[in-house]
Protein backbone atom coordinates (compact mmCIF):
# COMPACT_ATOMS: atom_id res chain seq x y z
CA UNK A 1 0.00 0.00 0.00
CA UNK A 2 1.20 3.52 -0.76
CA UNK A 3 1.81 5.60 2.36
CA UNK A 4 1.66 9.33 3.10
CA UNK A 5 3.07 10.49 6.43
CA UNK A 6 2.71 13.84 8.15
CA UNK A 7 5.52 14.25 10.65
CA UNK A 8 9.27 14.37 11.22
CA UNK A 9 10.87 11.94 8.77
CA UNK A 10 13.42 10.80 11.36
CA UNK A 11 10.61 9.52 13.60
CA UNK A 12 8.69 8.02 10.69
CA UNK A 13 11.74 6.19 9.34
CA UNK A 14 12.48 4.66 12.71
CA UNK A 15 8.95 3.77 13.70
CA UNK A 16 7.14 2.98 10.44
CA UNK A 17 9.54 1.98 7.63
CA UNK A 18 11.11 -1.52 7.94
CA UNK A 19 14.81 -2.04 7.22
CA UNK A 20 15.57 -3.19 3.68
CA UNK A 21 12.08 -2.43 2.36
CA UNK A 22 12.71 0.40 -0.13
CA UNK A 23 14.03 0.13 -3.69
CA UNK A 24 14.72 3.80 -4.46
CA UNK A 25 15.10 6.94 -2.37
CA UNK A 26 15.02 10.49 -3.72
CA UNK A 27 15.41 13.40 -1.34
CA UNK A 28 15.52 17.14 -1.85
CA UNK A 29 16.19 18.36 1.69
CA UNK A 30 15.53 22.00 2.56
CA UNK A 31 18.41 24.42 2.56
CA UNK A 32 18.46 28.08 1.68
CA UNK A 33 21.17 28.53 -0.91
CA UNK A 34 20.07 32.12 -1.48
CA UNK A 35 21.46 33.24 1.87
CA UNK A 36 24.94 34.70 2.01
CA UNK A 37 27.46 31.88 1.79
CA UNK A 38 29.38 33.29 4.76
CA UNK A 39 26.34 33.56 7.01
CA UNK A 40 25.80 29.81 7.22
CA UNK A 41 29.16 29.37 8.95
CA UNK A 42 28.39 31.80 11.77
CA UNK A 43 27.71 30.60 15.30
CA UNK A 44 24.09 31.44 16.15
CA UNK A 45 24.52 31.13 19.92
CA UNK A 46 21.95 32.60 22.24
CA UNK A 47 18.87 31.71 20.19
CA UNK A 48 15.85 30.01 21.70
CA UNK A 49 15.40 26.34 20.82
CA UNK A 50 13.82 26.00 17.37
CA UNK A 51 11.39 23.19 16.66
CA UNK A 52 12.19 20.90 13.81
CA UNK A 53 8.83 21.80 12.31
CA UNK A 54 10.36 25.05 11.15
CA UNK A 55 12.22 23.06 8.50
CA UNK A 56 9.71 24.44 6.00
CA UNK A 57 11.49 27.79 6.32
CA UNK A 58 14.27 26.23 4.26
CA UNK A 59 17.01 26.47 6.85
CA UNK A 60 18.20 24.59 9.94
CA UNK A 61 19.97 26.21 12.89
CA UNK A 62 22.08 24.86 15.73
CA UNK A 63 19.86 24.48 18.79
CA UNK A 64 19.95 22.36 21.95
CA UNK A 65 17.95 19.77 20.00
CA UNK A 66 20.65 19.72 17.30
CA UNK A 67 23.27 19.10 19.96
CA UNK A 68 21.20 16.22 21.28
CA UNK A 69 20.96 14.70 17.78
CA UNK A 70 24.72 15.09 17.32
CA UNK A 71 25.43 13.24 20.56
CA UNK A 72 22.97 10.51 19.57
CA UNK A 73 24.71 10.07 16.21
CA UNK A 74 28.12 9.77 17.87
CA UNK A 75 26.80 6.95 20.10
CA UNK A 76 24.62 5.24 17.47
CA UNK A 77 25.69 1.60 17.29
CA UNK A 78 24.89 1.17 13.56
CA UNK A 79 26.71 4.36 12.49
CA UNK A 80 30.23 3.55 11.33
CA UNK A 81 33.34 4.58 13.23
CA UNK A 82 34.52 6.48 10.15
CA UNK A 83 31.30 8.52 10.03
CA UNK A 84 31.60 9.42 13.71
CA UNK A 85 35.19 10.56 13.22
CA UNK A 86 34.09 12.63 10.24
CA UNK A 87 31.31 14.34 12.22
CA UNK A 88 33.70 15.14 15.06
CA UNK A 89 36.10 16.67 12.53
CA UNK A 90 33.27 18.70 10.99
CA UNK A 91 32.29 19.93 14.46
CA UNK A 92 35.85 21.08 15.16
CA UNK A 93 35.96 22.94 11.85
CA UNK A 94 32.40 24.30 11.62
CA UNK A 95 31.61 24.75 15.34
CA UNK A 96 27.86 25.29 15.88
CA UNK A 97 27.18 27.11 12.64
CA UNK A 98 24.05 26.64 10.58
CA UNK A 99 26.06 24.46 8.23
CA UNK A 100 27.04 22.14 11.09
CA UNK A 101 23.39 21.97 12.17
CA UNK A 102 22.41 21.07 8.61
CA UNK A 103 25.04 18.34 8.32
CA UNK A 104 24.07 16.89 11.69
CA UNK A 105 20.40 16.66 10.77
CA UNK A 106 21.31 15.23 7.36
CA UNK A 107 23.83 12.69 8.65
CA UNK A 108 21.47 10.95 11.04
CA UNK A 109 18.74 10.82 8.40
CA UNK A 110 21.08 9.45 5.75
CA UNK A 111 22.14 6.69 8.15
CA UNK A 112 18.48 5.75 8.66
CA UNK A 113 17.74 5.95 4.93
CA UNK A 114 20.67 3.65 4.18
CA UNK A 115 19.17 1.05 6.55
CA UNK A 116 15.79 1.18 4.77
CA UNK A 117 17.24 0.52 1.31
CA UNK A 118 17.26 -2.95 -0.19
CA UNK A 119 20.65 -4.34 -1.17
CA UNK A 120 19.92 -3.54 -4.82
CA UNK A 121 18.58 -0.07 -4.03
CA UNK A 122 19.85 3.39 -4.87
CA UNK A 123 19.66 6.90 -3.42
CA UNK A 124 19.56 10.26 -5.21
CA UNK A 125 20.28 13.33 -3.07
CA UNK A 126 19.33 16.66 -4.65
CA UNK A 127 21.34 19.67 -3.49
CA UNK A 128 23.33 22.63 -4.76
CA UNK A 129 26.84 24.03 -4.48
CA UNK A 130 26.21 25.45 -1.01
CA UNK A 131 26.66 22.08 0.69
CA UNK A 132 27.12 19.45 -2.04
CA UNK A 133 30.81 18.95 -1.21
CA UNK A 134 30.03 18.24 2.46
CA UNK A 135 27.12 15.98 1.57
CA UNK A 136 29.24 13.93 -0.81
CA UNK A 137 31.76 13.25 1.96
CA UNK A 138 28.88 12.19 4.24
CA UNK A 139 27.55 9.83 1.59
CA UNK A 140 31.02 8.40 0.95
CA UNK A 141 31.24 7.44 4.62
CA UNK A 142 27.67 6.08 4.89
CA UNK A 143 27.32 4.27 1.54
CA UNK A 144 30.99 3.61 0.85
CA UNK A 145 33.20 5.36 -1.68
CA UNK A 146 32.97 2.30 -3.93
CA UNK A 147 29.20 2.78 -4.21
CA UNK A 148 29.37 6.33 -5.53
CA UNK A 149 27.87 6.23 -9.03
CA UNK A 150 27.31 9.72 -10.39
CA UNK A 151 27.29 13.43 -9.78
CA UNK A 152 24.44 14.57 -12.00
CA UNK A 153 24.34 18.20 -13.06
CA UNK A 154 20.82 19.47 -13.73
CA UNK A 155 20.36 22.81 -15.43
CA UNK A 156 17.54 24.12 -13.26
CA UNK A 157 17.24 27.64 -14.70
CA UNK A 158 17.85 29.48 -17.93
CA UNK A 159 19.77 32.18 -16.05
CA UNK A 160 18.91 35.15 -13.87
CA UNK A 161 20.72 37.81 -15.92
CA UNK A 162 21.69 39.66 -12.77
CA UNK A 163 24.41 42.27 -12.77
CA UNK A 164 26.73 40.61 -10.27
CA UNK A 165 30.43 39.92 -9.97
CA UNK A 166 30.01 36.18 -10.46
CA UNK A 167 28.60 33.76 -13.01
CA UNK A 168 24.91 32.92 -12.80
CA UNK A 169 24.21 29.83 -10.68
CA UNK A 170 22.17 27.80 -13.09
CA UNK A 171 22.50 24.20 -11.93
CA UNK A 172 21.70 21.82 -9.10
CA UNK A 173 23.66 18.72 -8.15
CA UNK A 174 22.12 15.26 -7.72
CA UNK A 175 24.38 12.72 -6.01
CA UNK A 176 23.64 9.11 -6.94
CA UNK A 177 24.79 6.22 -4.71
CA UNK A 178 23.91 2.53 -4.67
CA UNK A 179 23.76 0.44 -1.54
CA UNK A 180 25.83 -2.37 -3.05
CA UNK A 181 27.78 -3.49 -6.07
CA UNK A 182 24.70 -5.04 -7.72
CA UNK A 183 21.95 -2.46 -8.07
CA UNK A 184 19.00 -1.61 -10.29
CA UNK A 185 19.86 0.65 -13.19
CA UNK A 186 18.34 1.10 -16.63
CA UNK A 187 20.07 3.42 -19.09
CA UNK A 188 17.83 6.22 -20.34
CA UNK A 189 17.80 7.42 -23.93
CA UNK A 190 16.82 10.65 -25.62
CA UNK A 191 14.60 10.30 -28.68
CA UNK A 192 15.97 12.01 -31.78
CA UNK A 193 13.95 14.41 -33.89
CA UNK A 194 12.83 13.34 -37.36
CA UNK A 195 15.55 15.46 -38.95
CA UNK A 196 18.19 13.92 -36.66
CA UNK A 197 16.94 10.41 -37.49
CA UNK A 198 17.11 11.13 -41.22
CA UNK A 199 20.63 12.48 -40.86
CA UNK A 200 21.85 9.58 -38.71
CA UNK A 201 20.13 6.91 -40.86
CA UNK A 202 20.40 8.29 -44.41
CA UNK A 203 19.62 5.10 -46.40
CA UNK A 204 16.31 3.43 -47.14
CA UNK A 205 16.13 -0.33 -47.69
CA UNK A 206 14.41 -0.95 -51.02
CA UNK A 207 12.97 -4.32 -50.00
CA UNK A 208 11.32 -3.14 -46.76
CA UNK A 209 11.40 0.68 -46.77
CA UNK A 210 13.30 0.69 -43.45
CA UNK A 211 15.72 3.53 -42.83
CA UNK A 212 19.27 2.46 -41.95
CA UNK A 213 22.97 3.25 -41.72
CA UNK A 214 25.80 0.73 -42.02
CA UNK A 215 28.93 -0.11 -40.05
CA UNK A 216 32.11 -2.15 -40.53
CA UNK A 217 32.17 -5.89 -40.09
CA UNK A 218 35.96 -5.95 -40.25
CA UNK A 219 38.13 -4.77 -37.40
CA UNK A 220 41.71 -4.89 -36.29
CA UNK A 221 41.79 -7.26 -33.33
CA UNK A 222 44.15 -9.80 -31.85
CA UNK A 223 41.14 -11.97 -31.17
CA UNK A 224 40.96 -13.01 -34.78
CA UNK A 225 43.67 -14.18 -37.17
CA UNK A 226 44.21 -12.21 -40.37
CA UNK A 227 43.19 -13.76 -43.65
CA UNK A 228 40.06 -15.37 -42.21
CA UNK A 229 37.35 -16.38 -44.65
CA UNK A 230 33.65 -15.81 -44.06
CA UNK A 231 30.78 -17.09 -46.19
CA UNK A 232 28.32 -14.21 -46.43
CA UNK A 233 25.15 -14.57 -48.48
CA UNK A 234 26.85 -17.34 -50.45
CA UNK A 235 30.02 -15.36 -51.09
CA UNK A 236 33.51 -16.17 -49.77
CA UNK A 237 35.06 -13.02 -48.35
CA UNK A 238 38.62 -12.77 -47.02
CA UNK A 239 39.61 -10.16 -44.40
CA UNK A 240 43.17 -9.17 -43.59
CA UNK A 241 41.93 -7.27 -40.53
CA UNK A 242 39.70 -9.82 -38.84
CA UNK A 243 35.95 -10.08 -38.38
CA UNK A 244 33.59 -8.77 -35.72
CA UNK A 245 31.43 -11.92 -36.01
CA UNK A 246 32.20 -15.62 -36.06
CA UNK A 247 30.82 -17.64 -38.97
CA UNK A 248 27.97 -19.04 -36.86
CA UNK A 249 26.92 -15.49 -36.00
CA UNK A 250 26.68 -14.61 -39.70
CA UNK A 251 24.46 -17.63 -40.34
CA UNK A 252 22.21 -16.87 -37.38
CA UNK A 253 21.75 -13.17 -38.10
CA UNK A 254 21.23 -13.62 -41.82
CA UNK A 255 18.62 -16.26 -41.10
CA UNK A 256 16.79 -13.67 -38.97
CA UNK A 257 17.20 -10.91 -41.57
CA UNK A 258 18.41 -11.80 -45.09
CA UNK A 259 18.79 -8.08 -45.90
CA UNK A 260 21.15 -7.35 -43.02
CA UNK A 261 24.32 -7.03 -45.14
CA UNK A 262 25.13 -3.90 -47.12
CA UNK A 263 27.69 -4.36 -49.90
CA UNK A 264 29.94 -1.44 -50.81
CA UNK A 265 30.89 -0.60 -54.39
CA UNK A 266 34.20 -2.35 -53.72
CA UNK A 267 32.40 -5.50 -52.68
CA UNK A 268 33.08 -5.24 -48.93
CA UNK A 269 30.28 -6.32 -46.55
CA UNK A 270 28.97 -4.03 -43.83
CA UNK A 271 26.02 -4.60 -41.49
CA UNK A 272 22.94 -2.43 -41.26
CA UNK A 273 21.73 -0.59 -38.18
CA UNK A 274 18.06 0.33 -38.46
CA UNK A 275 16.38 3.53 -37.28
CA UNK A 276 13.37 1.63 -35.92
CA UNK A 277 15.67 -0.38 -33.61
CA UNK A 278 17.63 2.63 -32.39
CA UNK A 279 16.99 3.35 -28.70
CA UNK A 280 18.15 6.94 -28.91
CA UNK A 281 21.00 9.01 -27.60
CA UNK A 282 22.06 7.73 -24.19
CA UNK A 283 21.83 10.32 -21.41
CA UNK A 284 24.98 11.17 -19.51
CA UNK A 285 25.30 12.99 -16.20
CA UNK A 286 24.69 16.46 -17.69
CA UNK A 287 20.94 17.02 -17.78
CA UNK A 288 20.39 20.23 -19.69
CA UNK A 289 17.44 18.95 -21.72
CA UNK A 290 14.84 19.00 -18.91
CA UNK A 291 13.21 22.40 -18.86
CA UNK A 292 12.92 24.09 -15.45
CA UNK A 293 9.55 24.92 -13.93
CA UNK A 294 8.10 27.96 -15.73
CA UNK A 295 6.01 30.67 -14.09
CA UNK A 296 2.96 29.60 -16.12
CA UNK A 297 3.64 25.85 -15.94
CA UNK A 298 0.49 23.80 -15.32
CA UNK A 299 2.42 21.63 -12.86
CA UNK A 300 3.24 24.58 -10.61
CA UNK A 301 1.83 24.23 -7.09
CA UNK A 302 3.21 27.42 -5.52
CA UNK A 303 6.36 25.77 -4.11
CA UNK A 304 9.44 27.83 -4.91
CA UNK A 305 11.65 24.72 -5.00
CA UNK A 306 9.22 22.46 -6.84
CA UNK A 307 10.83 20.02 -9.29
CA UNK A 308 9.28 18.84 -12.54
CA UNK A 309 7.61 15.48 -13.11
CA UNK A 310 9.96 14.91 -16.08
CA UNK A 311 13.00 15.12 -13.80
CA UNK A 312 11.53 12.61 -11.37
CA UNK A 313 10.43 10.28 -14.17
CA UNK A 314 14.00 10.01 -15.43
CA UNK A 315 15.33 9.09 -11.98
CA UNK A 316 12.53 6.63 -11.23
CA UNK A 317 12.78 4.90 -14.63
CA UNK A 318 16.56 4.61 -14.31
CA UNK A 319 16.72 3.12 -10.81
CA UNK A 320 13.52 1.15 -10.21
CA UNK A 321 11.14 -1.34 -11.79
CA UNK A 322 7.35 -1.48 -11.83
CA UNK A 323 5.90 -2.29 -8.39
CA UNK A 324 9.14 -1.23 -6.69
CA UNK A 325 8.82 1.10 -3.69
CA UNK A 326 10.02 4.70 -4.01
CA UNK A 327 10.56 6.80 -0.88
CA UNK A 328 10.76 10.59 -0.67
CA UNK A 329 11.38 11.66 2.95
CA UNK A 330 11.07 15.39 2.12
CA UNK A 331 8.21 15.01 -0.33
CA UNK A 332 7.09 18.66 -0.38
CA UNK A 333 4.29 19.14 -2.88
CA UNK A 334 4.66 15.53 -4.00
CA UNK A 335 6.28 15.53 -7.44
CA UNK A 336 8.14 12.28 -6.66
CA UNK A 337 4.89 10.69 -5.55
CA UNK A 338 3.03 11.84 -8.66
CA UNK A 339 5.75 10.49 -10.95
CA UNK A 340 5.87 7.18 -9.06
CA UNK A 341 2.10 6.79 -9.29
CA UNK A 342 2.17 7.50 -13.03
CA UNK A 343 4.93 4.92 -13.57
CA UNK A 344 3.29 2.11 -11.61
CA UNK A 345 5.58 2.23 -8.58
CA UNK A 346 4.56 2.01 -4.96
CA UNK A 347 5.50 5.07 -2.97
CA UNK A 348 6.09 6.48 0.50
CA UNK A 349 5.99 10.23 1.07
CA UNK A 350 6.88 12.07 4.27
CA UNK A 351 6.67 15.77 5.07
CA UNK A 352 6.66 17.81 8.23
CA UNK A 353 4.36 20.57 6.99
CA UNK A 354 0.66 20.06 6.54
CA UNK A 355 0.61 22.57 3.69
CA UNK A 356 2.81 20.16 1.72
CA UNK A 357 0.77 17.09 2.69
CA UNK A 358 -2.41 18.90 1.70
CA UNK A 359 -0.99 19.71 -1.73
CA UNK A 360 0.02 16.07 -2.20
CA UNK A 361 -3.51 14.92 -1.37
CA UNK A 362 -4.99 17.45 -3.79
CA UNK A 363 -2.70 16.27 -6.60
CA UNK A 364 -3.47 12.61 -5.88
CA UNK A 365 -7.20 13.31 -5.97
CA UNK A 366 -6.90 13.84 -9.73
CA UNK A 367 -5.94 10.18 -10.23
CA UNK A 368 -8.56 7.45 -10.61
CA UNK A 369 -8.59 4.75 -7.92
CA UNK A 370 -5.31 5.77 -6.28
CA UNK A 371 -5.02 4.03 -2.90
CA UNK A 372 -2.88 5.11 0.03
CA UNK A 373 -2.89 5.32 3.79
CA UNK A 374 -2.49 8.54 5.75
CA UNK A 375 -0.62 8.69 9.04
CA UNK A 376 -0.17 11.65 11.37
CA UNK A 377 -2.99 13.72 9.90
CA UNK A 378 -5.70 14.62 12.46
CA UNK A 379 -8.79 12.48 11.96
CA UNK A 380 -10.64 13.50 15.13
CA UNK A 381 -10.99 16.39 17.53
CA UNK A 382 -8.66 14.62 19.96
CA UNK A 383 -6.01 14.34 17.20
CA UNK A 384 -6.32 18.07 16.59
CA UNK A 385 -5.85 18.81 20.29
CA UNK A 386 -2.69 16.71 20.29
CA UNK A 387 -1.35 18.49 17.21
CA UNK A 388 -1.97 21.88 18.83
CA UNK A 389 0.04 20.73 21.85
CA UNK A 390 2.86 19.39 19.66
CA UNK A 391 3.26 22.36 17.32
CA UNK A 392 1.39 25.63 17.33
CA UNK A 393 2.49 26.51 13.82
CA UNK A 394 1.63 23.14 12.28
CA UNK A 395 -1.77 23.21 13.97
CA UNK A 396 -2.38 26.62 12.40
CA UNK A 397 -1.26 25.43 8.95
CA UNK A 398 -3.41 22.31 9.21
CA UNK A 399 -6.45 24.31 10.32
CA UNK A 400 -6.11 26.81 7.47
CA UNK A 401 -5.48 24.32 4.71
CA UNK A 402 -7.40 21.21 5.77
CA UNK A 403 -10.51 22.88 7.16
CA UNK A 404 -11.16 25.62 4.60
CA UNK A 405 -8.53 25.07 1.84
CA UNK A 406 -6.96 28.41 2.67
CA UNK A 407 -3.48 29.72 1.93
CA UNK A 408 -1.37 29.43 5.11
CA UNK A 409 0.63 32.54 5.90
CA UNK A 410 3.63 33.19 8.09
CA UNK A 411 5.34 36.54 8.22
CA UNK A 412 8.91 36.50 6.95
CA UNK A 413 9.82 38.70 9.86
CA UNK A 414 8.55 36.08 12.28
CA UNK A 415 6.27 38.50 14.12
CA UNK A 416 2.58 37.98 14.83
CA UNK A 417 0.65 39.92 12.20
CA UNK A 418 -2.72 38.63 13.37
CA UNK A 419 -2.98 36.65 10.12
CA UNK A 420 -2.60 32.89 9.85
CA UNK A 421 -4.03 32.49 6.38
CA UNK A 422 -6.10 33.82 3.51
CA UNK A 423 -9.06 32.77 1.41
CA UNK A 424 -9.65 34.48 -1.92
CA UNK A 425 -12.90 34.88 -3.79
CA UNK A 426 -14.35 36.84 -6.70
CA UNK A 427 -17.58 38.85 -6.60
CA UNK A 428 -20.11 39.16 -9.39
CA UNK A 429 -18.28 42.22 -10.71
CA UNK A 430 -15.10 40.12 -11.12
CA UNK A 431 -13.30 41.94 -8.33
CA UNK A 432 -11.04 39.97 -6.00
CA UNK A 433 -11.46 39.97 -2.23
CA UNK A 434 -9.86 38.07 0.61
CA UNK A 435 -10.97 36.53 3.87
CA UNK A 436 -8.51 37.01 6.75
CA UNK A 437 -8.07 33.81 8.78
CA UNK A 438 -6.83 33.66 12.35
CA UNK A 439 -6.38 30.36 14.20
CA UNK A 440 -6.82 30.03 17.95
CA UNK A 441 -5.42 26.87 19.48
CA UNK A 442 -6.09 27.92 23.07
CA UNK A 443 -8.03 30.49 25.07
CA UNK A 444 -9.45 33.48 23.25
CA UNK A 445 -11.65 36.37 24.36
CA UNK A 446 -13.99 39.02 22.92
CA UNK A 447 -11.02 41.38 22.59
CA UNK A 448 -9.51 38.92 20.10
CA UNK A 449 -12.62 39.36 17.94
CA UNK A 450 -12.14 43.12 17.96
CA UNK A 451 -8.42 42.73 17.23
CA UNK A 452 -9.12 40.65 14.13
CA UNK A 453 -11.55 43.32 12.88
CA UNK A 454 -8.72 45.85 13.12
CA UNK A 455 -6.51 43.56 11.03
CA UNK A 456 -9.31 43.23 8.46
CA UNK A 457 -9.61 47.01 8.23
CA UNK A 458 -5.85 47.32 7.86
CA UNK A 459 -5.78 44.74 5.07
CA UNK A 460 -8.90 46.00 3.31
CA UNK A 461 -10.61 42.67 3.80
CA UNK A 462 -14.42 42.59 4.06
CA UNK A 463 -14.61 39.22 5.84
CA UNK A 464 -12.80 37.54 8.72
CA UNK A 465 -12.78 33.96 10.00
CA UNK A 466 -11.56 32.70 13.36
CA UNK A 467 -10.82 28.97 13.39
CA UNK A 468 -10.87 27.88 17.03
CA UNK A 469 -9.99 24.73 18.91
CA UNK A 470 -12.21 25.73 21.86
CA UNK A 471 -15.91 26.55 21.67
CA UNK A 472 -16.69 30.31 21.83
CA UNK A 473 -18.53 31.87 24.75
CA UNK A 474 -21.84 33.67 24.34
CA UNK A 475 -19.97 36.95 24.65
CA UNK A 476 -17.67 36.11 21.76
CA UNK A 477 -20.56 34.97 19.59
CA UNK A 478 -22.39 38.23 20.34
CA UNK A 479 -19.24 40.28 19.62
CA UNK A 480 -18.82 38.64 16.21
CA UNK A 481 -22.54 38.90 15.34
CA UNK A 482 -22.54 42.58 16.29
CA UNK A 483 -20.19 43.36 13.41
CA UNK A 484 -23.03 42.80 10.97
CA UNK A 485 -23.14 41.27 7.52
CA UNK A 486 -21.48 42.13 4.22
CA UNK A 487 -23.31 42.01 0.90
CA UNK A 488 -21.43 40.47 -2.02
CA UNK A 489 -21.10 43.20 -4.72
CA UNK A 490 -23.24 42.54 -7.77
CA UNK A 491 -25.49 40.06 -5.97
CA UNK A 492 -28.05 39.69 -3.22
CA UNK A 493 -26.18 37.26 -0.97
CA UNK A 494 -24.67 38.52 2.28
CA UNK A 495 -22.24 36.96 4.75
CA UNK A 496 -21.24 37.59 8.38
CA UNK A 497 -18.41 40.12 8.53
CA UNK A 498 -16.69 37.98 11.14
CA UNK A 499 -17.50 34.46 12.25
CA UNK A 500 -16.08 31.76 14.50
CA UNK A 501 -15.63 28.29 13.03
CA UNK A 502 -14.57 25.55 15.44
CA UNK A 503 -12.63 22.33 14.97
CA UNK A 504 -15.69 20.45 16.19
CA UNK A 505 -17.74 22.15 13.46
CA UNK A 506 -15.32 20.70 10.93
CA UNK A 507 -15.51 17.14 12.28
CA UNK A 508 -19.30 17.52 12.42
CA UNK A 509 -19.09 18.27 8.67
CA UNK A 510 -20.37 21.82 9.04
CA UNK A 511 -18.97 24.52 6.76
CA UNK A 512 -18.33 28.22 7.41
CA UNK A 513 -20.70 30.74 5.83
CA UNK A 514 -18.35 32.30 3.28
CA UNK A 515 -18.42 32.94 -0.50
CA UNK A 516 -17.32 30.28 -2.97
CA UNK A 517 -13.53 30.09 -2.80
CA UNK A 518 -12.96 27.22 -5.25
CA UNK A 519 -9.67 27.78 -7.00
CA UNK A 520 -8.38 29.52 -3.89
CA UNK A 521 -4.71 28.75 -4.42
CA UNK A 522 -4.78 29.74 -8.08
CA UNK A 523 -6.35 33.09 -7.24
CA UNK A 524 -3.97 33.53 -4.32
CA UNK A 525 -0.95 33.05 -6.55
CA UNK A 526 -2.19 35.68 -8.97
CA UNK A 527 -2.79 38.19 -6.21
CA UNK A 528 0.47 37.46 -4.43
CA UNK A 529 2.43 37.96 -7.62
CA UNK A 530 0.47 41.10 -8.41
CA UNK A 531 -0.92 43.80 -6.19
CA UNK A 532 -0.82 41.83 -2.91
CA UNK A 533 2.35 42.43 -0.88
CA UNK A 534 2.19 39.29 1.23
CA UNK A 535 5.17 37.02 0.48
CA UNK A 536 4.77 33.57 -1.01
CA UNK A 537 4.85 30.72 1.45
CA UNK A 538 8.31 29.13 1.22
CA UNK A 539 8.46 25.39 0.82
CA UNK A 540 10.49 22.33 -0.12
CA UNK A 541 10.31 19.55 -2.63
Amino acid sequence: MNELYYGDNLDVLREKIPDGSVDLIYLDPPFNSQRSYNVIFKDKSGRQPASQVDAFEDTWRWTPNTGKIFDELIHLDYASHQLKQLMLAFKQFLSTSDMMAYLTMMAIRLVELHKRLKGTGGLYLHCDSTASHYLKILLDHIFGIQNYRNEIIWKRTLGHHLSTKSFDRMNDTILFYSKGEKYTFHSQYEELSEDEINEKFPHIESETGRRFTHEKLEQSSNAYSKGEVRIIQGKKVISNLGWRWQQDTFYTRLAENPYLIYWTKKGRPRYKRYADEYLGRKYGNLWDDLMPMGSQDRERQGYQTQKTVALMERIIKASSNEDDTVLDPFCGCGTTIIAAEMLGRRWIGIDITYYAVGLVKDRLSKFTNVQYTETGIPKSYEDAVQLAKTSKFQFEAWAVYALVKGQPFKSKGGGDTGIDGFLYFTDYERKHHKVIIEVKGGDYKPKDIRALKQVMDREGSPLGLIIALEEPTRGMIAEAAGMGRWKLPGGRTDYPVLQIYTIKNYFDKLKPDIPDTSGTLQEAKKLIRGKDKHPKLPGIG
